[in-house]
């Protein structure tokens, strides 16, 4: 989620189904799905078929597969039955008691009470609501039935352990949260036992009724709730909503336009949800619940013009301030485009020091430029004070927001200093590199590139589209970074020719042009064939970064579609030149520092050819090109098949050697057959 990149997919066949939850084994750092209700599959990263990977058909359907960190996975069947993972793959086919007959299984959570692992499931048959609680080492379960309630029933469930007690919370179709307390320690052996419930909470304010669909515990005194939040006389709206149980008030509400599935997931203070079609992910923190700011909320919803203290936004100018206010009981704030940098939740743990840095900032909002960067070099430099990364990506946003609002205005040298100098990353500041591509500040774009390691592939492309359309004479007047190509590239000066002798892994030009018959003239000659690079050395250091920046293939292709055939043609003359020159090499590898590997030009080569092939067929300069690049891949293979022919021989003699007293002089002939 932070970098916004996937890092494995794995797919069933065609006709199968996932059909549960799929969890991860933290013990064994594996994968474990459920397919067509009674197939396990059980995997790791590094495997890519999951027809491949292990495989057990169990004797009875699965509901639901729970991982506890310290507890390994448990397995509660559709019929009630409980197996922790380990007990089932010893006997995948033994039989799965049924507990529940006729019940059907709504809800079900998992937990670790010390040792113990403790498995809680909520069923419905007819109307009526019952509870489980399985305690799987002592192998003891219990049945309650939830007391009735009149004209209502549970929509949502969600538990919590504390104490040797489990607080079993219900959200109701009569717009109310109830509370049932389950003690963990039960002596009676009665069959069943009425569970009676309490009122929590009344999801009503100001004459608006929330329906809710989902909700989660934040603490002992605050509750999030997801749904539809209906005034009278108004369409209802989708929102997220934080209740305080304690003093019965709303403490702020968040429209949701775009729309959600109605599920809410809540882990390590980050609310999850789906919004439209992507993933919103809004970090959180909750403090002591005192009553001044609850009846300061309820004041406030009362009003038409709700001011919440939430910062549901992206941090702006007005924002400083309420970002870092440790007043308020639950402190919200949402990452844009879901860019949340594990190593830098920072923005989120908020500190008493940190208030000052908002307020600093906005008090510098108007004053003079040389003032605004002078005390902007000062907070930078208290090296040591709390949330350091947060103040450099505040510090950043607020140079960012003077250029959007005084075009003339752009610290090009400050940006600078402070990407060079700093360990951020797109996230931190996501309008940074915005700004510099509207600027077109391409050294800036090429050491984001080289550090932020979480760059969008809308950006990426950007950049690549920004770095070939630019002149090469307009890139010689400026300072761009070439360590990565000082070492390597050749560079045809005044259009003479420079002969250098290439050696390309078996590449016979001669031969192969008996094959081809095509006619090749000097110019293509020096250039296509990869003698001299077709771009000078400020452009291919400039596209050497774009071919070091990460990148999910089904998110870059999309972009790379769009690219004009010339400026693909060109990239792609580039790649064949760096593809040439890497074959020069025996280990196949650039000299230089942040040199393009080999791995990357052959994955950015297929990705352009996969989106503009028809095209360069099409194309009467790319012929030449496609021709070459052909003979030269064809030739490679045909080498590499030879050498696998003689790999046997080769070991033989390697082993030989071995045997050899090494100061022992002598010759000898082997005889390859």
């Amino acid at each position: 989620v932070s970098d916004q990149k996937p890092l494995g997919c794995w797919s069933v066949k065609h006709g199968q189904i996932i059909t549960c939850p799929v969890v991860c084994n933290f013990e064994t750092h594996e994968y474990i799905a459920v397919h067509d209700d009674k197939v396990l599959r059980i995997w790791k990263n590094k495997d890519i078929n999951l027809d491949k990977v292990f495989k057990a058909t169990l004797s009875a359907d699965v509901y639901r597969i729970h991982s506890l960190s310290n507890g390994g996975p448990v397995v509660l069947f559709k019929g009630g039955g409980v197996r922790t993972l380990d007990v089932l793959l010893e006997a995948p086919q033994q039989e799965i008691e049924n507990i529940i007959s006729d019940e059907v299984i709504k809800w079900s959570e998992a937990f670790m009470e010390g040792q113990q692992p403790v498995l809680i499931f909520a069923t419905e048959k007819d109307g009526d609501f019952f509870v489980y609680v399985q305690k799987l080492k002592m192998n003891s379960l219990h049945k309650y039935k939830l007391e009735q309630q009149e004209l209502s029933k549970p929509l949502s469930f969600t538990a919590y352990i504390k104490n040797q007690m489990i607080t079993l919370l219900c959200l109701y179709s009569n717009d109310a949260v109830y509370k049932v307390l389950i003690p963990l320690q039960q002596n009676t052996e009665e069959e069943e036992q009425i569970l009676s419930k309490s009122l929590l909470l009344n999801l009503s304010v100001s004459g608006s009724v929330l329906k809710g669909t989902s909700f989660a515990v934040l603490d002992k005194d605050h509750i999030a709730v997801l749904g539809s939040l209906a005034a009278s006389g108004e369409e209802p709206k989708e929102c997220l909503t934080i209740w305080n149980t304690k003093f019965q008030t709303l403490q702020t509400s968040k429209e949701l336009p775009l729309g959600t599935t109605g599920q809410l997931w809540c882990y390590e203070e980050k609310f999850f949800f789906t919004h439209g079609k992507v993933l919103t992910v809004i970090m959180y923190k909750c403090e002591t619940s005192s009553l001044a700011a609850a009846v300061g909320k309820l004041k406030d919803s009362q009003t038409p013009d709700v001011s919440s203290f939430v910062n549901w936004n992206t941090l702006g100018d007005e924002e400083l301030v309420v970002s870092f206010q440790s007043q308020q009981s639950v402190a919200l704030k949402s990452e844009s485009k879901m860019t949340l940098r594990s190593k830098r939740n920072a923005v989120a743990k908020v500190q008493p020091d940190t208030v000052s840095v908002g307020q600093l900032l906005l008090n510098l909002k108007d004053a003079p430029t040389t003032v605004f960067e002078e005390e902007l070099r000062q907070l930078m430099s208290k090296a040591q004070m709390p949330d350091f990364q947060a103040t450099i990506g505040c510090v950043i946003t607020a140079l960012i927001n003077r250029c959007k609002t005084n075009p003339k205005y752009y610290p090009r040298n400050f940006l600078l200093q402070i990407v060079q100098t700093r360990d951020l990353s797109y996230s931190l500041c996501p309008d940074l590199m915005a700004v510099a591509l509207e600027k077109k500040d391409v050294h800036l774009l090429q050491i984001c590139l080289q550090r932020f390691p979480d760059i969008p592939e809308e950006i990426t492309y950007a950049c690549l589209k920004v770095f070939l359309s630019i002149s090469e004479a307009y890139l010689q007047r400026i300072d761009v970074n070439l360590e990565s190509v000082i070492c390597y590239i050749d560079i045809e000066f005044n259009n003479k020719e420079v002969k250098t002798e290439i050696v390309e892994n078996g590449f016979n030009a001669e031969r192969e042009q008996d094959i081809w018959d095509t006619k090749i003239t000097k110019e293509t000659h020096l250039t296509a064939d990869g003698e001299f690079c077709p771009v000078g050395p400020q452009k291919a250091a400039l596209l050497n970064a774009v071919l070091h920046s990460a990148y999910s293939e089904t998110f870059l292709l999309p972009h790379l579609k769009d690219l004009p055939a010339q400026q693909a043609v060109l990239f792609l003359r580039y790649l064949y030149y760096l593809y040439v020159k890497c074959s020069e090499k025996i280990n196949t590898t650039l000299p230089g520092i942040r040199s393009p590997t080999i791995n990357q030009i052959m994955d950015w080569m297929c990705l352009l050819l996969d989106a503009h092939f028809t095209v360069m067929v099409m194309l009467p300069e790319a012929k030449q090109l496609l021709s070459n690049l052909h003979k030269f891949v064809r030739a490679q293979v045909r080498f590499y098949s030879e050498l696998n022919k003689i790999e046997g021989s080769l070991r033989e003699l390697q082993r030989l050697n071995h045997q050899k007293d090494p100061h022992t002089y002598s010759i000898e002939v082997l005889e390859l057959i």
